[in-house]
């Protein structure tokens, strides 16, 4: 073991002093054993090994052998290793800085690594973190800090508490209430992509959630959808993918484009569920169009890969996406286009003498007149116009058309 160690030296059977392992013995090696079982008394496993824990001791050269063998010189003591020299949290409190220049022999890591690449920008963890692992992991920097080993004083620049899954009768998850769902028998029912799907499907990340089985279905049926879309009954590439970039409807492109703007944006601020239902969304439009650009539909899967990478990564390569990059997340991300995001029309609900008739797209801004003559031109209206005279108009552009006749 590489850390530090103490021995404590013993005089007539009690403790005398407490010294560190000369830092030239090191690393002290761990006994050879088949088990490390539990000792039943709250010290550690090493405890109960008696050959390694109790020595005759030379401490100037750290030199020791066990206490059962003869006394190997007279400068030799009787000692006690130490077998809990450090908390449990101590490697978990500076971890994260070691991942920056894991090789270091000689420092947690080089000055030049620790400013270059700084701490992690985002620290997510459950609220009880707030007093174990979190609270620790501050003091250890801020110690850091203050011995100029670090060059700044906090660890992580943004917190973020995840809510925890309820079991299906609403009580945290715990073998004792019998209500725990194991993962392993969704992962061999319905895969790893449905599992992750529906745990970011079930709602915000910070909220305490339910488990649901019956939830777990729409999501499968979800995936099963994009496949088909994209791939055939022989496995090849559906006939409704083409070649040319223009084939998408324009209402299919636009929808694309506010769903590449949204799941960006909902990832960036941890909404993964809201992701995930603009892709829906999108999905339901894909599957009534009649074609769609090859294009478009692999930047479809890079939105789904950080959600759903093995299926979005099988599809990338039987689409053709290896053509573009060796995977969907080493393409870059798909960027939308403002311009595609501007509105050209606009639903307008017709009513007549207040009640609901039909709907209609209507350009953005048009003129009460053009939307009148729309109105009474629509098979869904015009029956209700027939031999009446307008009494009265209430129009809303881009919302609502109420015709009063008698």
């Amino acid at each position: 073991e590489g850390r530090q160690m103490i021995v404590n030296i013993i005089d007539h059977w009690s403790l005398h002093d407490a010294l560190p392992v000369p830092e030239a013995s090191l690393p002290l090696e761990l006994p050879a054993v088949k088990s490390y079982q539990p000792t039943g008394t709250g010290e550690s496993p090493l405890a109960a090994i008696p050959d390694w824990v109790d020595i005759w001791y030379d401490a100037a050269t750290g030199h020791a052998v066990p206490a059962s063998a003869e006394r190997p010189a007279p400068h030799y003591v009787r000692a006690r290793r130490e077998t809990n020299t450090m908390p449990q949290w101590a490697g978990s409190c500076w971890y994260y800085l070691r991942y920056l220049d894991p090789k270091n022999d000689a420092a947690i890591a080089a000055p030049e690594a620790l400013k270059y690449w700084g701490g992690p920008d985002l620290y997510v963890g459950g609220a009880e973190h707030a007093v174990l692992h979190l609270l620790y992991a501050r003091f250890w920097h801020k110690v850091l800090f203050d011995l100029g080993v670090v060059p700044t004083p906090e660890p992580f620049t943004k917190l973020f508490h995840q809510g925890i899954i309820l079991g299906e009768d609403g009580e945290k998850m715990s073998k004792s209430r019998g209500n725990v769902a194991n993962p392993d028998d969704i992962i061999r029912s319905h895969g790893t992509d449905t599992l992750r799907l529906y745990l970011m499907f079930l709602g915000p990340l910070e909220a305490m959630k339910p488990w649901n089985p019956s939830g777990i279905e729409g999501v499968h049926r979800f995936l099963h959808k994009i496949w088909r879309e994209c791939l055939g009954a022989d496995g090849r590439p559906n006939a409704k993918l083409s070649a040319d970039v223009s084939a998408t409807p324009a209402d299919l492109a636009k929808l694309l484009h506010e769903t590449i703007k949204k799941v960006g944006e909902d990832i960036e601020g941890l909404r993964y569920n809201t992701a995930i239902s603009a892709m829906m969304i999108f999905v339901n439009a894909w599957q009534k169009a009649p074609a769609i650009a090859r294009r478009d539909a692999l930047a479809f899967l890079q939105l789904l890969a950080p959600f759903a990478p093995h299926i979005a990564e099988e599809l990338w390569a039987r689409v053709g996406g290896t053509d573009i990059a060796p995977s969907a997340g080493s393409a870059p991300w798909p960027a939308y286009d403002p311009a595609k995001l501007v509105a050209t029309e606009q639903k307008v609900v017709v009513q007549v003498n207040g009640k609901k008739r039909a709907e209609l797209l209507l350009p953005v801004g048009a003129a009460e007149a053009d939307a009148v003559a729309a109105a009474q031109a629509h098979a869904e209206v015009a029956p209700h116009l027939a031999g009446k005279q307008i009494k009265r108009i209430i129009y809303v552009p881009g919302k609502i058309l109420n015709i009063v006749a008698a």
